[in-house]
């Protein structure tokens, strides 16, 4: 291998077969229609194409009338309860709610109070990495993405353990459960490692999670010097994370791991790829991208109470004259909700109250307008008549800005979060698969003649 080889630069060998790539691989949008293929695998509606089952949640975003299928207000059910009634009965109490979800979503039913204080302290024993690993595999290699972090560390964890390709349901689950119990360390101390190395700060700080504490309040422990946080901080956490365990089968994180898991492989390549899908902007980078936009709209909207000027600059950014251009008021509009997104009704009262602990109420009124001006601006602009509603991305990102936390996090968070759901479904895929999923692609290629190199 070539010594002090620059292997991130684009040479001109490099374009000129990018250029190659472009010509060859644009398929005319016209054979999509001709054909009948779904693209995203969604109907001409938008409605997502069948490709299994689950028990595991479901969500509700149409319903019928006089026979005909009409939009409703979001609905989500975690293994038959509404996420709604979930998160009340969390907040009715002094308990935390995610460690509760994830034995729902992985065995069926919701614990009583000794099964859920054995869950804990299983949770609790695996809360530790191997010896040195944050040394050797964290501080060795620093990253400036954290969601690459947490995929190289989950595979490294492989390595690890002792029968990592055994498939039967007892060893998958153990493995799961290791993993939901080791991300939060996995993200926190990989943001501390690389913060250290990119401020070269003489102070390198590693906290040890408390087995008495829930997974939100050691997050906020381990991240912080100071190891402080107050109740609402952590309870708000906590729900964020519970509205973050699981969305269904069909969004791409958790189909990748139903696809994965498929095939036979083991358990830290399939959640490695679920990370790899979540990474995207468009599936769980989608908060940071709203917490910039409105960093945006704070710096170049002059007066946050005036909505004739938010209504403006809300245009612009459609119109693509400003922030980054892409023509998208992030945080309005959802794959499958349009009524409402019932995860972000949720968030709603409980970002009231943190912006009222932390004094940030005119922030969180200007989130207010914008999420109530943005719909109506979008359907006039787009033409759009199946409704635009805010999704939990709007308000996530304003949640974790309060909390402190770092942009490099955010995605990591939505992670802790959902490998309880992507747990659920590879128990559900290995228990009742059978078959590798294998969608079919049709070639609209024209078939052609061989031609000898000295001919061409």
């Amino acid at each position: 291998m070539p010594e002090n080889k620059n292997y991130s630069e684009i040479t001109p060998t490099i374009l000129k077969y990018s250029n190659l790539s472009l010509n060859t691989g644009k398929i005319n949008p016209e054979l999509y229609e001709q054909h009948k293929v779904f693209r995203g695998l969604r109907d001409l509606s938008g409605k997502g194409v069948l490709t299994g089952l689950t028990e595991i949640s479901e969500i509700v975003s149409k319903t019928t009338v006089d026979g005909l299928e009409m939009p409703c207000n979001g609905q989500l059910y975690y293994r038959g309860y509404d996420i709604k009634e979930l998160v009340s009965g969390f907040n009715s109490s002094s308990s935390f709610g995610f460690e509760e979800v994830t034995y729902l979503l992985l065995f069926g039913e919701l614990p009583t109070e000794a099964e859920l204080t054995e869950f804990k302290n299983t949770l609790n024993e695996y809360r530790s990495l191997p010896h040195s690993f944050v040394r050797d595999i964290i501080m060795k290699a620093p990253s400036s993405d954290m969601m690459n972090v947490l995929a190289r560390s989950v595979l490294t964890l492989y390595s690890y353990d002792k029968t990592p390709d055994d498939t039967s349901v007892p060893n998958v689950l153990r493995q799961c459960l290791q993993l939901i119990a080791t991300f939060p360390l996995l993200a926190v101390y990989g943001y501390i490692s690389y913060n250290y190395y990119l401020n070269e700060s003489g102070s390198f700080f590693i906290h040890e999670p408390r087995p008495e504490f829930s997974t939100a309040e050691n997050i906020l422990y381990m991240l912080r010097k100071d190891n402080k946080f107050t109740p609402l901080e952590a309870k708000i956490l906590d729900i964020a994370l519970v509205l973050h365990a699981e969305h269904g089968g069909g969004n791409n994180s958790t189909f990748t791991t139903h696809v994965v898991s498929s095939s036979g492989t083991d358990t830290y390549s399939a959640i490695a790829s679920a990370l790899g899908s979540l990474k995207g902007p468009k599936h769980g980078g989608a908060n940071i991208k709203v917490s910039r936009m409105f960093e945006d709209i704070k710096a170049n909207v002059s007066d946050w109470k005036d909505e004739e000027e938010i209504k403006a600059y809300l245009k612009k950014i459609l119109h693509k004259e400003t922030f980054d251009k892409a023509g998208l008021i992030y945080g309005m509009g959802h794959a499958v909700y349009s009524v409402s997104d019932p995860r972000a009704e949720i968030f709603r009262s409980f970002v009231k109250q943190l912006s009222d602990e932390k004094g940030l109420q005119n922030e969180y009124a200007l989130y207010s307008t914008v999420e109530r001006l943005a719909p109506q601006i979008i359907s006039d602009e787009r033409k759009i008549y199946k409704g635009v509603s805010a999704n939990i991305d709007f308000y996530s990102g304003f949640v974790y800005d309060m909390l402190g936390l770092p942009h490099e996090l955010y995605t990591p968070i939505f992670a802790v979060g959902r490998i309880s759901g992507w747990s659920a479904h590879r128990m559900e895929e290995i228990i009742n698969g059978g078959k590798i999923i294998r969608p079919a692609y049709m070639n609209v290629k024209k078939r052609r003649k061989y031609i000898s190199l000295e001919k061409r």
